[in-house]
């Protein structure tokens, strides 16, 4: 009996996934693609167009390439790899269980691979004891990124404490600002709130800072997060799994992170606005008086200047 043909995998393979059709549909400008895959194409794309050579088509349901769909499915039949199975046990040479594994070429091997000229030299273990040693590999590589996790846990907690703080020192500093301008008379409240203006001012821009640092530590934190969990899940694997992925698993878990930079000149400047008030805002009250000549004690001239003054005893007058 004649064996069929066999193409190249490659002529089995969907362009925009780069895996074997799955559902092929036949697109009116003669290429194929999986119907997920042109699907997902056409969401992303926002328009009806071949994923290969960006025609427009008409059609929003194409009909299914029903020969490229039996082509694929007896090319998987005969290599023992359906979608829906998990990962192969078999040597994909020999048929054989997968029992071993190789230490020099880091793969997993068949006893008859073990004595072919490949592997002949080689260091081979039992497949269950190579996942063992492994995963303890991972697993200490895993704990410092733990270590970091928990550090940038603290910092963010320190950032939502300081940004507490800033609002509490807000409002303590406004209400000791007020109590100081109540000291006062009616001419010092543009004084007031303007010291009011800068501080809310400089609290805004200091909590939009921290604001900024704390979303930043959210999303180094919910980046490291993700990371463990993968790395815990491939640790959770079947032996072949773990170690068909391990250099990918140990590359995520080794991976280099900087420290959180420490925070510094995060809180408002509350001596700015409280250092001696009364004595500056003193000094200012001087500009407001007037250099007029001094008048003659207990004229009209000096009465209007102590009204003008807002004071009871007038610079000029000395009284």
């Amino acid at each position: 009996m004649e064996s069929k043909p066999s193409l190249p995998e490659e002529d089995l393979c969907c362009t925009v996934c780069c895996d074997i059709f799955r559902d092929p549909v036949f697109l009116s400008c003669t290429h194929s693609v999986c119907k997920a895959c042109l699907k997902e194409f056409w969401k992303q794309k926002g328009s009806r167009e071949c994923p290969m050579c960006r025609k427009r088509l008409s059609m929003d349901n194409p009909p299914c390439n029903l020969a490229l769909k039996n082509l694929c499915d007896a090319y998987l039949q005969e290599k023992g790899q359906r979608y829906s199975a998990g990962p192969d046990v078999h040597c994909s040479l020999h048929s054989e269980k997968l029992k071993l594994f190789c230490l020099d070429d880091k793969q997993s091997i068949c006893v008859v691979c073990r004595d072919s000229k490949n592997h002949k030299k080689h260091d081979c273990i039992p497949i269950d004891e190579a996942a063992l040693d492994h995963k303890e590999e991972v697993k200490m590589a895993l704990k410092p990124l733990k270590d970091m996790l928990e550090v940038l846990n603290e910092v963010k907690l320190t950032c939502d404490q300081t940004a507490e703080h800033i609002k509490t020192q807000a409002q303590h500093t406004e209400k000791q600002i007020k109590e100081e301008f109540g000291k006062l008379h009616q001419f010092l409240q543009d004084e007031e709130e303007a010291r009011i203006a800068a501080l809310r001012k400089e609290e805004k821009q200091k909590s939009q800072t921290m604001t900024k640092k704390i979303e930043e530590m959210s999303r180094e934190i919910s980046s490291l997060s993700d990371t463990i969990r993968a790395i815990e899940k491939e640790l959770g694997a079947d032996d072949i799994s773990f170690l068909q992925n391990f250099k990918a698993t140990v590359k995520k878990a080794k991976c280099t992170l900087s420290n959180p930079e420490k925070i510094s000149g995060s809180l408002i400047h509350v001596a700015k606005y409280l250092g001696n008030l009364q004595f500056r805002v003193w000094e200012k009250m001087q500009e407001i008086v007037p250099s007029a000549s001094h008048p003659v004690r207990g004229s009209d001239e000096c009465d209007i200047h102590q009204r003008r003054c807002h004071i009871s005893v007038c610079k000029q007058c000395k009284k």
